[in-house]
């Protein structure tokens, strides 16, 4: 890692994740054969901000690599997954950033949904009073 990058994680979790994500999203096209101007095309904008979004600039927008990655087919764990860290004021582990995180994001889904499906079941599920029999009820 760059002393750059480094000093970026350091200060924003949020330039990090641009830097990373705009490296995935440039291998992305690039296996898939487009070149930027397609691409850009494509998302509806200008081959310059496509660059900057590669190129990780701070000034580009999350939801910008969004774009990128959901036209690109690419999971966006790469980009979420480390804010989920950051926002738990965690440190997130760089071996994960070079890695493919679909199935680490699909675990964290199926997490969220299995957890709010049992709280909506919880809710949902009545309570039944049991009937106390009269030798319980002191008689």
């Amino acid at each position: 890692m760059s002393h750059l990058l480094a000093t970026s994680v350091a200060e924003s979790p949020i330039l990090y994740v641009k830097v990373i994500s705009g490296r995935q999203i440039e291998e992305a096209r690039k296996k898939l054969r487009l070149t930027q101007r397609e691409l850009a095309r494509e998302l509806g904008m200008g081959v310059r901000w496509l660059r900057e979004i590669e190129a990780g600039n701070p000034r580009s927008r999350l939801d910008d690599h969004l774009a990128c990655a959901y036209t690109l087919g690419l999971s966006t764990g790469h980009i979420l997954i480390p804010l989920l860290f950051a926002g738990q004021k965690m440190c997130f582990p760089k071996q994960l950033a070079t890695g493919d995180l679909s199935e680490l994001e699909r675990m964290c889904v199926e997490m969220i949904s299995q957890r709010n499906l049992d709280h909506l079941t919880r809710a949902l599920t009545p309570t039944w009073a049991t009937k106390q029999a009269p030798a319980e009820a002191g008689l």
